[in-house]
């Protein structure tokens, strides 16, 4: 609540920051906030918020006076096709680079959990789950390293919305993936209270990175999960995002208190001359590197790139 009173500028307490929401323009609300986080690249998932009531990518970075680019979601083209989710996902996903796509995204931790073998047969027709959903899932990986030059796959791992069951999306349940397609990087996304298992996935494979999106800012101690997190993973191997959607607010707590967990956290695990390099690496150089990312000129080196 401190850091979002200060920055609206008025007392802090819930019933002021929501008097000062109410009585801003929602759009310039939003803006404010976004641009406060200092971002130089958003990345957006574009199959949430649904887009007859969410904002697109392009106007998201709109509002928040930067970059953005889209993630496509498998699930998103699954369920508009349908009984064809096979085949039309195998077509999304063979162009998608060409089509300006810089990652996939899958939330198969929403359609039955991440144990693919485990899946059961699945009645509904208004979206894929269950083995529909993996079936869907692996032709889109398949189609993906086919390719060549695979995009990176983002998975939901670890906690979420009340739909998911969380002992059924620990990481560890996609080691059989990553081993197959070996030349995929997947990006583990969330993960608590997994964080370590993501960590030592992360560790041991070199196709594998994590953030802690959803984590930080909605953990009490996010000093406490980065240090779990770097207890195996290299710095090399883990990327801030913030999973922020819906709620302005999260993009500015989610960057602030990334920024202030990496200050505590970093001098005590590395030297210190390797401290303000190893921040960059997760803030920003990790993201750029991975998604292949364009890079700003110089004078603008010190903003971060995030993932909604």
């Amino acid at each position: 609540m401190h850091a979002l009173a200060e920055h609206l500028g008025c007392d802090a307490s819930e019933a002021a920051v929501y008097e000062r929401r109410l009585a801003t323009d929602p759009s310039e609300y939003a803006s404010s906030l976004l641009r406060a986080t200092n971002t130089e690249l958003l990345l957006v998932d574009d199959g949430y918020p649904p887009a007859e009531i969410g904002t697109t990518w392009n106007e998201l970075g709109e509002l928040a006076g930067c970059r953005a680019l889209p993630v496509l979601r498998v699930e998103r083209v699954g369920d508009q096709a349908g009984a064809d989710a096979v085949e039309a996902v195998r077509a999304e996903v063979s162009p998608a680079r060409a089509r300006g796509f810089v990652a996939l995204k899958t939330i198969a931790a929403y359609r039955g959990g991440l144990d693919l073998d485990a899946l059961p047969m699945s009645s509904r027709t208004d979206r894929i789950e269950g083995s529909r959903m993996r079936d869907a899932l692996l032709a889109a990986l398949a189609a993906n390293e086919a390719t060549g030059d695979p995009l990176p796959v983002q998975v939901h791992a670890g906690f979420g919305d009340s739909d998911l069951f969380l002992p059924r999306v620990r990481p560890g349940y996609l080691k059989p993936l990553i081993e197959r397609f070996r030349t995929t990087s997947f990006v583990l996304l969330h993960c608590y209270p997994f964080v370590r298992e993501a960590g030592w996935l992360a560790h041991v494979y070199g196709n594998v990175f994590f953030d802690l999106s959803l984590t930080i800012p909605h953990v009490a101690r996010p000093q406490a999960a980065l240090a779990e997190a770097l207890e195996l993973a290299p710095v090399s191997k883990l990327l801030y995002a913030s999973d922020a959607a819906r709620t302005p607010e999260l993009y500015l707590l989610a960057a602030a208190w990334w920024r202030d967990a990496l200050a505590s956290v970093l001098p005590s695990m590395l030297p210190a001359e390797a401290v303000e390099r190893s921040a960059r690496m997760i803030l920003r150089e990790n993201a750029l590197a991975l998604y292949r990312l364009p890079r700003v000129p110089d004078e603008n080196a010190n903003r971060r790139s995030a993932t909604e």
